[in-house]
């Protein structure tokens, strides 16, 4: 109820309509949280005590749950959630409470970064699954095209692309099937060799550098279109909100266009250069960082996370 009730106190903006516990060990722990709320005078209602289920349990890794495209059966784990939302919440009650969404403040609203051309190819499999919908879905509002290319599978992007988007994931756990995958890395070549934009972010910028170094030491060859070496088996936490700013003009914007975007990762950098600079950086406190990330001609890419246009 504490804890309840500093959640609908803390912002006077923010109105807390019903609470929903998570992981109750009974159904006395149901009644006990129950009867709190309903001491504590802030006439929220209970709207359902979810139990554990063991069944729910996900798997976690270095950074965070396992994805779910990794998932053995997502459909059926999906339909147990269901199922148990559906025998413990008040779901009727639930959507009575829901009100159209009316926007936020345009100052806060999100800019989705522009396109980086008309016809993207973006790499999405186990190794390159962390896109933020809010990207993807802007570029497809803008007009551009969206063509998914799998490198786990030695799948080249689409050789007609003007861009190539390689997002965050796992690259890290598979990068001697990466190294293997002759198809994925000479279509990679030939796009930049045309002049098409490519683009890595994190995990993606790890594959554009020359080599990739795993968890037992062993260094495998990546792309080579960075002057980039990483290393796995040597682990630092890198975690935070970052404000960066485009060094020079590119795919990305214009010099001094800005970013908001966070940084999430535990690979060293081993060797970053010599090359231009992708971005000058600060963190959520506004202390600046000095530059991040590298570009060579339409290559270009950092471990930053971009969120949307600051």
């Amino acid at each position: 109820a504490a804890v309840l009730r500093g959640f609908a106190t803390h912002r006077d903006d923010i109105t807390v309509d019903g609470v929903i516990f998570n992981r109750v060990g009974s159904s006395a722990h149901a009644e006990l949280v129950r009867g709190a709320v309903a001491e504590s005078g802030l006439g929220i209602p209970v709207l359902g005590c979810i139990p554990r289920a063991k069944g729910l349990v996900l798997p976690a890794r270095h950074l965070g749950l396992v994805q779910a495209i990794e998932h053995g059966d997502l459909p059926a784990f999906l339909d147990q959630a269901a199922a148990l939302v559906g025998e413990h919440v008040e779901v009727d009650a639930l959507m009575s409470l829901a009100r159209p969404w009316t926007g936020m403040n345009t100052d806060a609203a999100p800019r989705p970064i522009e396109p980086i051309g008309q016809r993207i190819a973006v790499a999405r499999d186990a190794a390159f699954a962390f896109s933020y919908p809010l990207t993807l879905g802007g570029w497809h509002a803008a007009g551009a095209e969206i063509r998914f290319f799998s490198p786990l599978d030695d799948q080249a992007p689409d050789a007609g692309a003007d861009a190539v988007y390689l997002p965050g994931g796992y690259p890290e756990l598979h990068p001697g099937r990466l190294a293997a995958n002759r198809n994925f890395f000479e279509g990679l070549r030939a796009a930049a060799k045309r002049g098409a934009a490519v683009f890595g972010e994190c995990g993606g910028y790890m594959v554009l550098g020359q080599g990739l170094t795993d968890a037992d030491g062993a260094r495998h060859e990546m792309t080579g279109l960075l002057a980039l070496e990483t290393s796995f088996a040597e682990r630092r936490l890198h975690l935070g909100y970052r404000h960066a700013t485009l060094v020079g003009d590119g795919p990305l914007g214009r010099a001094g266009s800005t970013f908001r975007g966070h940084e999430f990762h535990y690979a060293t950098t081993v060797t970053e250069g010599p090359g231009d600079a992708l971005f000058t950086a600060a963190n959520a406190a506004g202390q600046e960082m000095g530059t991040c990330g590298l570009r060579a001609g339409t290559v270009a890419g950092s471990f930053l996370h971009l969120i949307d246009r600051a």
